[in-house]
This record gives C-alpha cells, structure tokens and sequence, in this order.
C-alpha cells in the first residue's frame, strides 16, 4: 500500500489538500486525513507538492515511425524512460505513414512490452493507407477480438503522403469502425492524421452532414499545424466534434505558422470552445519531416513525449489558464472519449497513475503508475528492458 499524504491534489478538478491511498494498482481512497498503520503502508509525505493524475498521450508511434526520407530516416522506437521523464503513465500506439516495415503485430508486442515494463497501453488498427490493413481481417474483428486495439487511426487525409481516401472509402471506415466501438464497448474512434493540404477538414465536414455518424465518430490530430485549419478547429468543435493539437514541434513548423500549443489552447477557450473538446498528443517517436514546393524531404526530427506536459505548463505559466482547466487535455479527456476505463482522474477505483509537481514552476517530481514508484524525488527508479 501507498499512501500520499498533504499534497495538494487536482482530481483533475481542485480538490484542495487531501491524501490519495492506493493498493493492488488502484486508488482506494482520497479524502482528507487518511491514516495508516506504518507497517502495513508505505507513507510519503508530499506537502508542498501538487499530485495530478498520471498523463494520458493518446497518440504515441510506440514502435517508431517515419521513413519519409528513405530507410535512415526511420524513427525509434519508445523507450521506458522518455515515458517516464515525461509523466505519461498511459499511451495509445500507433502507426503512421509507414504500413509495410512497421507492422501491427509488432505494434501490438511492443505494447505489450510496454506494459510489463510498467506503464499502460492501447493501440489503433491501421494506418495511413486506406484500405486498411487490420490484424484480424477486419476492423470490426479487431475491435472485438483484440483487447488492446479501442479504435482506428491514424488516418491521413488532405496530405501528399495519403492514399488519396473517396469519400465512400472514408464513410465505410467510419461506420465499421463505429459498429465493431458498439459491439466491444470500446470508443471505436478514428484517429484523422491532417496535413496542410488545401482541403483541410473538407471530407470530415462532408461526412458528418451526408451521414449518421456524428462528429463524436473521429479525432482530428494536428489541427494547430496551421492557421487556417487552426481555424477550421475551432468551428469544428463548437460544432460538437473534438480536436487533438501536436505538442512535438520543431522551429521550422513555428516559422511556417504552426499554433504554439499552449496559445491555441487559450484561443480556443476564448473563442468559446468547450475544453472538454480539446485534447494534446505528443506526437512521440513520430518524424517530424519538412518537404520543399515539390514534396521531397529536406529534413526530419523526431517526436518527444516529453513535449506533452511543457505544452500544459506553459499553457498555465505563460498563457494563464487555470491549471483545473488546462489538466483535462492530457488526463480525463482523452481518456472520456477514447474510453480508457480508471485512467485519467484521481479517485476511488480508478488505477493509481499520479504525477507529483512541484509548485510555482510545475516541473514533474515523481511519477507513479499502477502503484508502482517509477520517478521519486527526481530520481528514475525504472527503465526499459534494454536500456
């Protein structure tokens, strides 16, 4: 058993200074003044100290990613401790442009890995190319069969690197993936990669208005890459749909117009935009390439998911959104619409992933997932297998 004692604690709502007990990988309690016998608990004092739920980042290449540049451009893939120095107790896996060398059961060991190795993980089925290739044949069949897959994605549309997806193609994904959500019990959402190109939510637009499947259907990523589909964004979710921003960056896209993340946050909040909208993804072990006019790769970075939690902490040091306000994109929202089950809030039953911060510049103290310490005092108490 451990027991946290006089932090002050976000739920990810302010619950004001109260003690969070967990056993067996789950929090048991919060409420004010828990006491335990010493034998029987482990205690550790963290007054002066904020405990927020553990980081969920819903859209991580755990396997590596990229490739965009030839075979030397291929990402790497997620290491415990990048997890681990960035708060994220939770991932969601995927791939991306790549289909044929990063396959899905490789996606699917590699989170497994991941888990025995301290953290939690989902994955996605598919990729960019549409058709989709599944595990199982179909996405239904994956949804239903596969315990760790909760949805589709990611999807690339109005970019040169997409398959170029009609709008029946489109319309079908989206209903089976919708179906095989129902049948599982699972969120079934499709994850929409957006690129710059002219097009921008177009063929979402188009579905949400010629079909049943409602906006809730889909979670657009990347909509802070540019002005206009920043734009775009905001009319999108005022209309009931949600949006996902990009905290890896490079200072080529700021240059470009990209949103810083943190001042898209508060744009979007001032513009009237719910914040129950509104989700950040690292982007993590995905490449970050820059093309020229004609589309060849000048360049590549690499994705961090250690960018996700300074995009919050800026969002509340530098942009002045209340920190109640800003925790949800990283914690009880993603988990609310991609339906991850006892993760992103602290209270009674759900899993015991925390992050302790110290106050005034919010840098990540500790981290704990499912019970376990893997960062105490600043101090890694965990790593990757091979690492």
């Amino acid at each position: 058993m451990l027991l946290i004692k006089n932090a002050e604690v976000y739920t990810p709502a302010r619950a004001g200074r109260v003690d969070v007990l967990m056993a067996g990988g789950r929090i048991l309690r919060v409420e004010p003044e828990i006491r335990m016998p010493a034998e029987y608990c482990e205690v550790f004092d963290a007054a002066g100290l904020v405990a927020v739920p553990g980081f969920v980042d819903a859209h991580v290449h755990i396997l590596g990613g990229g490739g965009e540049g030839g075979y030397a451009t291929r990402t790497p893939e997620l290491a415990l401790s990048d997890a681990i120095r960035g708060g994220v107790t939770t991932v969601v896996g995927c791939l991306g442009t790549d289909g044929v060398t990063r396959s899905l059961a490789g996606l699917l060991a590699k989170a497994r890995g991941l888990d025995e190795e301290g953290i939690s993980t989902f994955v996605l089925t598919g990729h960019y190319a549409v058709p989709l290739q599944t595990l199982t044949g179909s996405i239904e069949r994956d949804l239903l069969f596969v315990d760790k897959i909760i949805g589709v994605g990611e999807v690339a549309i109005s970019d040169h690197r997409s398959t170029q997806p009609t709008f029946d193609e489109f319309v079908r994904l989206a209903a089976e993936s919708r179906r095989g959500g129902i049948l599982s019990g699972k969120a079934g959402i499709v994850n929409i990669h957006l690129g710059d190109g002219r097009r921008g939510l177009d063929l979402l637009r188009r579905v949400i208005a010629e079909t049943e499947i409602p906006a809730t259907q889909f979670l657009p990523t990347h909509i802070n890459r540019n002005p206009g589909l920043f734009e775009e964004g905001i009319a999108h979710a005022k209309g009931g749909g949600f949006v996902d921003f990009t905290t890896s960056s490079i200072p080529a896209y700021i240059a470009e117009g990209e949103v810083k993340c943190s001042e898209g946050l508060r744009r979007m909040l001032e513009a009237g935009v719910a914040g129950t909208q509104i989700t950040f993804t690292s982007d993590g072990q995905g490449s970050l390439p820059t093309f020229d006019e004609q589309g060849r790769t000048v360049g590549v970075g690499v994705g961090r998911v250690t960018s996700l939690f300074p995009e919050v902490r800026d969002a509340v040091l530098q942009e002045r959104v209340p920190l109640d306000v800003a925790l949800p994109v990283i914690t009880a929202n993603p988990a609310r619409i991609l339906k991850l089950r006892g993760k992103g809030q602290l209270a009674a039953g759900h899993d015991a992933d925390l992050v302790l911060l110290t106050p005034g510049d919010l840098e990540i103290h500790s981290v704990v997932a499912r019970g376990r310490w893997l960062m105490k005092a600043g101090a890694a108490l965990a790593r990757g297998t091979f690492e």
